[in-house]
């Protein structure tokens, strides 16, 4: 313990200044800069950086001493600090780092931990019909066992091109999230619903894939909020008439920009290597963009959800037609039709995550861990979805 003190207090005082993106970036500059304020315990100098059940991890096997980060915490083990894991600081409060920016950055981050991208991210972007320029904040912290999501719901890309019918402007709003460092799963999986937003992206924007618009209800575009009533519009269909511009987001009436399907411009939509991590769901399980390596060969993940065959019942209460994708009750789940279980996720390398397709569900229609509170909308119901 007397060890820490020191290290703490030197690093304190002296800073250094990098720019980066990835937090493997952060520990690298903490790690050198914590080898040369105390060479006698922190040698040989840059040992390879390991990582280790969630951490990045410098160990020196003169002093025995291990060094490690994860998302903002710095920590330290071994030898003379003594067998068990002590708090060194925030790597934020013990080196100078520059917020990202991410502006139309492209995520190449395969890395399954919220706390791997613990950082300030910040983006400057335009409405294009409405000629007007934005700016995105996205701080992402690590508190005890929780990654915490502040964001001002603008994303890291321009937005409203030529393809967008918004029916109301795009405005900052606020949102905070929270999602479990070590997501668990469930004893039973968690239906997706109108109460809860589905997820945030490493951009800040928010993934709210249901539409409150049902065939008989109203115009079709909102007023359904009876999760069970049949023959919800799929905003992604190209059938309807939803409004999304090109990275298949519009706004909320409140202005909150978010995603209804593939956001196009956060991972290479024609990839020769797998897709990275493009955000978190509500209980914590990665989301992957789209392409997975089957075997050396780079290809699309696929669903295991199905256009029914036939027609729809006809009847007052029924649109009638054939099963063409107009309604989310036009697919059915079928089992091991597809690489994706019923929630639109799968186990690979030993970890579950969501992934995004072509086709629905797009990105998930269930939960397999437990929604996290903070995903629920205002008063059960919060802004209606679009």
């Amino acid at each position: 313990m007397q060890v820490l003190k020191p290290i703490s207090y030197c690093l304190a005082l002296a800073c250094s200044s990098i720019t980066n993106a990835d937090t493997l970036d952060n520990a690298k500059a903490l790690f050198d800069f914590a080898e040369a304020a105390y060479p006698e315990l922190l040698s040989p100098a840059a040992p390879p950086i390991q990582e280790i059940q969630g951490f990045y991890v410098r160990q020196y096997t003169d002093t025995g001493i291990y060094l490690g980060v994860q998302g903002d915490n710095v920590y330290a083990v071994g030898g003379s600090v003594g067998p068990d894991l002590v708090s060194v600081g925030k790597i934020g409060s013990l080196i100078t780092i520059s917020d990202s920016d991410i502006t139309d950055l492209l995520l190449t981050n395969r890395r399954e931990e919220c706390s791997y991208y613990a950082e300030n991210r910040f983006s400057n972007v335009n409405d294009i019909q409405r000629s007007m320029q934005f700016s995105g904040s996205l701080s992402i912290t690590v508190e005890g066992d929780e990654c915490v999501f502040v964001s001002n719901s603008i994303p890291n890309h321009d937005f409203n091109d030529a393809t967008g019918a918004f029916a109301t402007p795009v405005s900052a709003v606020s949102a905070e999230f929270r999602t479990p460092t070590a997501p668990v799963f469930a004893a039973t999986s968690t239906a997706i619903s109108l109460e809860t937003d589905n997820a945030v992206l490493l951009n800040g924007v928010k993934v709210d894939l249901l539409a409150a618009g049902c065939f008989g209800v109203g115009d079709g575009n909102i007023g359904c909020n009876d999760i069970n009533q049949p023959w919800r519009y799929d905003p992604m269909s190209p059938l309807t008439m939803f409004g999304t511009d090109a990275h298949n987001a519009h706004p909320q009436p409140d202005g909150t920009y978010h995603y209804h399907g593939n956001p196009k411009a956060l991972f290479d939509q024609n990839a020769l290597a797998e897709s990275p991590v493009i955000g978190f769901a509500a209980d914590g399980f990665p989301i992957f963009g789209s392409y997975i390596d089957d075997g050396g060969q780079i290809r699309t993940a696929t669903s295991s959800f199905r256009l029914r065959s036939g027609n729809r019942p006809t009847g007052a209460d029924d649109p009638g037609g054939s099963y063409d994708g107009t309604f989310v009750d036009d697919y059915e789940y079928v089992a091991g039709s597809g690489d994706l279980d019923e929630c639109n996720g799968m186990m690979r390398n030993g970890s579950y995550g969501y992934y995004v397709v072509d086709q629905y569900p797009w990105v998930l229609v269930c939960y397999k861990g437990t929604p996290d509170a903070s995903f629920n909308k205002a008063g059960g119901g919060g802004p209606p979805p679009g």
